[in-house]
């Protein structure tokens, strides 16, 4: 906000000076013309669209300034073209002497003055504000806040042991996105209401992540008799109210790094590819895609699985 203060009372003060020049020259024209006024004058007769793609302005208030132009007689429009469905507009003859009067004369002044504050400042406005226009075209301010505030909300997430206390919400947090998108099945209720027999007292692990105190995320390693994977990575959920956070992110990392701890050579998981951010997040992680593994899921459409002997 500060900012953009700053910069609405410099161009506020540059317009109020451009008035004045104007006047230095005895020329009778409003500062925000002169975008027009030159492209009109360096390229010729153009449309309404064109113009503003031109000076970067928006089309309605490029039609407004051309109106306001056309009432002073330095533009006509309606000029014959090559589609009669498009209104084309163009100096005049007084619009093509004042461009001449305006360029030729007081531009040189103008381009001598803004010269010499140039070099009188320590920074070059121009050059700052291009720079600017590009790193905020390359990544919004908005972009560049949320950023900022998902990596300081991620560093008061810890990760800790499942125990008793968190059952409610292991069960809770799955069945909240599992019935979102899909039905809950068998295989769900058998881990979800049983974590300690099914997964823990197998030799498994529960992960819970914690914001605030407040259980908002889980992610099990369940024991696996397959003889191709050790373990099997699952039961991964965050509460929407809590994503943005990168929750997901930091419990499959830790998830990982207990697996490697264990001794896992191999992690095995499925999902469905409708869930478009978990399946970036176990690309991120180094999962990769496979197939041919039966599955107890009906709403299993993807296996993928991660190597860890290729970490270490």
């Amino acid at each position: 906000m500060a900012l953009g203060s700053r910069l609405r009372l410099l161009t506020s003060k540059m317009t109020d000076d451009a008035a004045k020049i104007y006047a230095l020259y005895n020329v009778e024209f409003a500062p925000k013309w002169f975008p027009a006024l030159f492209i009109l004058a360096d390229e010729g007769p153009k449309t309404i669209t064109e113009i503003a793609e031109s000076i970067g302005h928006s089309q309605p208030s490029v039609t407004k300034i051309i109106k306001e132009m056309i009432a002073a007689g330095l533009v006509l429009d309606n000029l014959e073209s090559a589609d009669k469905r498009q209104n084309i507009v163009g100096l005049s003859d007084q619009g093509h002497a004042l461009a001449q009067h305006v360029m030729q004369e007081q531009s040189l002044d103008v381009e001598a003055a803004v010269d010499g504050l140039i070099q009188e400042a320590t920074y070059n406005l121009w050059e700052a504000v291009a720079e600017w226009e590009f790193l905020l075209e390359k990544k919004s301010l908005l972009k560049r806040v949320q950023e900022h505030k998902k990596l300081r909300e991620s560093k008061e997430v810890r990760i800790v042991p499942y125990t008793p206390a968190y059952q409610s919400a292991f069960k809770r947090l799955n069945e909240e996105w599992i019935s979102t998108y899909f039905e809950m099945e068998a295989a769900d209720y058998k881990a979800l209401d049983h974590p300690q027999a099914y997964i823990l007292d197998q030799g498994g692990k529960i992960l819970v992540a914690l914001y605030k105190d407040q259980p908002v995320g889980v992610c099990a390693l369940i024991k696996m008799t397959d003889p191709d994977y050790d373990y099997e990575m699952a039961k991964m959920a965050v509460s929407p109210t809590a994503q943005g956070k990168s929750i997901g992110w930091l419990l499959g990392q830790e998830i990982v790094k207990t697996a490697d701890e264990l001794g896992a050579k191999k992690i095995f998981l499925e999902s469905n590819t409708i869930l478009k951010p978990a399946i970036s997040l176990y690309y991120k992680l180094g999962f990769e895609k496979v197939a041919g593994h039966p599955t107890p899921y009906k709403r299993c459409n993807i296996q993928m699985e991660l190597d860890l002997t290729k970490k270490r």
